[in-house]
């Protein structure tokens, strides 16, 4: 759970909470706040936060008592220390905070508020206020505490002025011997400052000297007899002060239990004035929370984003939905959403207001899991995969039905294929569980698997397409998009590589106009009537099918397996004119063929048999351009690694170098392993890896001129050396 707290940035709210507490109790009890599981306390506390709002709005801030240091004062007295003056002050300000707050709910009452009635709850501690503020003034105990001290102190003031007298009587006498005509306190006794070398000019005691040495500091000896006089009335009025002391502390002490009860009332009044105080400043309100509620946010209000630019969250699941996936383009808001239901949850299920509009309910969870974020570690060795499955594993334990489950960008961080199994996998076990959930993901066969699934619903963050700004709106019902093509297209990324990256993504062949004629011709009209009748071959490859006017069925099936088919097509002319022939009665007689064999294969074509093999045939040929030289790859079935030397040719091959050996392999029969962008720079001269190093010296001397008696072998003459490898 305090994963949950800290993903969900719930701790972020319980310190902004805390800090509109006044009592450091109060806070510390705000910072631990948790969900509750009992529907009735919920809703209690729910309620009380509403009449706190009603009351903060009508009256103002409430007069709360920091109660400072008041806990660890009463733990003293209840042991027999004595309080000093400043600490008595402290009680009887604490018992005036406690009357003003019993004043201000009284006159809150009007609101027809049970939080008002809680004024009637405190304990009337006046008698020890009027004791206390009778007693002691200015953190002093007063003279009017007692009548000895009183009797006391005016005795200590008479015997002063007796001692000022008479020394200023002696400074007359001898000023030629002081260095200051004033009566100067050392030690708490009054002392002339004579020069040092008129010292025993004064008769006296030496009390002190300055810092230099210059001066001694004398109490003369005809102020002695006074000054110990002084000093003894000075003891009997601290003795009388204490005597005031103990006396006040232990009436504190009677009144321990009355005044433990008012800290606690005014704890509970702080904690509920706090709640108020941060409704009022996220302008949230009261929701329905319930166990068999429906969790249902009418423009729901992330609390930690500016209210003022924070596009409000509609998201709710209808009768029998347990899960919402969520799809959209990346920052269009899909995780903020998710935290959004999560933390709103949370708050209320703590008894806090939401920043919702009204009609907004929620549900009450047993535990909220999460996996948010990457979680990667470097020090436990954690991946981002890693770190989400370990996090999952730990979800899928602890799940039951009356659990809330987040998940963000689901399966994510490995290959995406394996990914999308997994996340499909989780998404199956935890509707097993029938627990609510809510996930993230551009996967879209799992945007396939919500469509069917049932109790799953696809929801989607639309996107303004135009200016390439997510709206952060949360549509229910429909799948999203990443828009990753359409968004790189408008940002300027080049057309050819946005189709290449389109082929790539859905196994589609993108082809040039040349290898469209290409194709159309040597593959698909191996043979050609020409005006003599004659059968003319394109190309070095033997006829396999024949059409004349008759169409013989039996040829046309003859070819199923062996041609890629591509019905309902015409060959546009310009193709036919790119390629390179001064014949141009045969062209146009090649394309007259082309068409009548495109109408008799569509026919064939239509077949489920043939649109499979079709199908088969394309994802194999992307598969084949999709390597590169420099690729590495494993070859099967005795999984050896290898090179890639040269791309796909004619035959469908690629050119694969295994420990020195070429080979011709089969697309069929490689594995990718390591892209040849990761392993080497984009002007790479492969025939480092893949020449000898005496050929290369040779062609390279070669080039600056002819070499007598020096030759070397090129691609062409090294073929027929290349082992083939099916």
């Amino acid at each position: 759970m305090k994963q949950t707290v800290e993903i969900l940035e719930f701790n972020k709210i319980l310190k902004l909470l805390s800090e509109m507490a006044v009592s450091d109790k109060a806070k510390q009890k705000l910072l631990g706040l948790e969900m509750m599981l009992d529907e009735k306390i919920c809703q209690l506390k729910m309620r009380e936060t509403t009449e706190a709002r009603r009351i903060l709005d009508s009256l103002g801030t409430p007069p709360i008592s920091s109660m400072q240091y008041m806990e660890s004062m009463l733990e003293r007295v209840s042991i027999g220390t004595l309080l000093m003056p400043e600490e008595l002050m402290l009680v009887a300000s604490f018992i005036k905070g406690c009357n003003n707050m019993r004043r201000y709910l009284s006159r809150a009452e009007f609101l027809d508020c049970n939080l008002a009635t809680y004024g009637r709850g405190f304990c009337d501690l006046d008698v020890l206020k009027e004791l206390i503020e009778l007693s002691i003034r200015n953190n002093q105990v007063d003279s009017e505490a007692s009548t000895a001290l009183k009797g006391i102190r005016r005795d200590i003031e008479v015997k002063r002025e007796q001692v000022k007298q008479r020394l200023e009587k002696i400074m007359r006498g001898k000023k030629d011997y002081l260095a200051d005509f004033y009566i100067i306190e050392r030690g708490g006794r009054y002392a002339l400052a004579v020069k040092r070398e008129y010292k025993s000019q004064v008769e006296g005691a030496v009390l002190d000297t300055s810092r230099t040495g210059s001066t001694v500091f004398i109490e003369p000896s005809a102020v002695g007899k006074l000054q110990e006089e002084l000093r003894l009335l000075e003891i009997e009025e601290d003795n009388e002060v204490r005597k005031v002391l103990y006396s006040l502390t232990n009436e504190v002490e009677n009144y321990i239990s009355d005044m433990r009860l008012n800290m606690e009332m005014m704890e509970v009044l702080d904690v509920a004035f706090a709640k108020a105080k941060l409704s009022q400043q996220l302008q949230a309100r009261a929701v329905k929370v319930s166990v068999t509620g429906k969790l249902e946010i009418k423009e729901g209000r992330h609390p930690l984003l500016n209210k003022e630019k924070c596009v409000p969250l509609d998201f709710y699941m209808k009768a029998g939905i347990r899960g919402i996936i969520v799809t959209g383009p990346n920052t269009g808001g899909k995780t903020v959403a998710l935290k959004t239901v999560g933390l709103l949850s949370m708050m209320a299920q703590c008894g806090l207001h939401v920043p919702v509009a009204e009609g907004s309910t929620f549900k009450m969870f047993n535990q909220i899991l999460c996996d948010i974020g990457d979680g990667q570690s470097i020090e436990e060795s954690l991946s981002t995969f890693s770190s989400h499955i370990v996090n999952i594993i730990d979800i899928l334990k602890q799940t039951t039905k009356d659990s809330l489950v987040l998940l963000d960008e689901l399966g994510s961080g490995t290959d995406p294929a394996e990914g999308m199994g997994i996340a499909i996998a989780i998404l199956e076990a935890l509707r097993q569980k029938e627990c609510l959930l809510v996930a993230t993901t551009h996967y879209p066969e799992v945007k396939e698997y919500a469509t069917e699934a049932e109790g799953y619903q696809n929801a989607r963050m639309c996107f303004d397409k135009e200016s390439l700004k997510p709206l952060y709106k949360l549509e229910i019902g429909e799948a999203g998009e990443s828009c990753a093509f359409y968004i790189a297209e408008k940002l300027g990324f080049p057309k050819s590589l946005i189709r290449l990256a389109n082929s790539y993504t859905y196994k589609e062949q993108v082809m040039s106009q040349d290898d469209y004629m290409n194709k159309a011709i040597d593959k698909r009209t191996k043979t050609q009537t020409l005006e003599n009748g004659d059968s003319n071959t394109i190309g070095n490859e033997k006829p396999q099918t024949q059409v004349s006017g008759n169409h013989d069925s039996s040829r046309v099936e003859g070819t199923r397996g062996k041609e890629e088919v591509n019905t309902n097509k015409e060959i546009p002319t310009n193709h036919i004119v790119n390629k390179k022939t001064n014949n141009s009665e045969a062209i146009e007689k090649a394309q007259g063929l082309i068409k009548a064999l495109d109408s008799e294969l569509g026919k064939v074509a239509a077949t489920p048999q043939l649109k499979g093999q079709s199908e088969r045939k394309e994802k194999a040929s992307a598969k084949a351009k999709s390597f590169h030289v420099g690729d590495s790859v494993l070859v099967f079935p005795n999984k050896e690694k290898g090179l890639v030397f040269h791309t796909v040719n004619e035959e469908g091959k690629i050119g694969v170098q295994i420990k020195g050996s070429k080979r011709w392999v089969a697309a069929k029969r490689l594995k990718l392993l390591v892209a040849t962008s990761e392993l080497y720079p984009a002007d790479y001269d492969f025939s480092i890896v893949f020449d000898s190093v005496a050929n290369r010296k040779a062609k390279k001397k070669m080039t600056k001129g002819y070499q007598e008696g020096m030759s070397a072998t090129y691609e062409s003459e090294e073929e027929a050396n290349w082992q083939s490898y099916q």
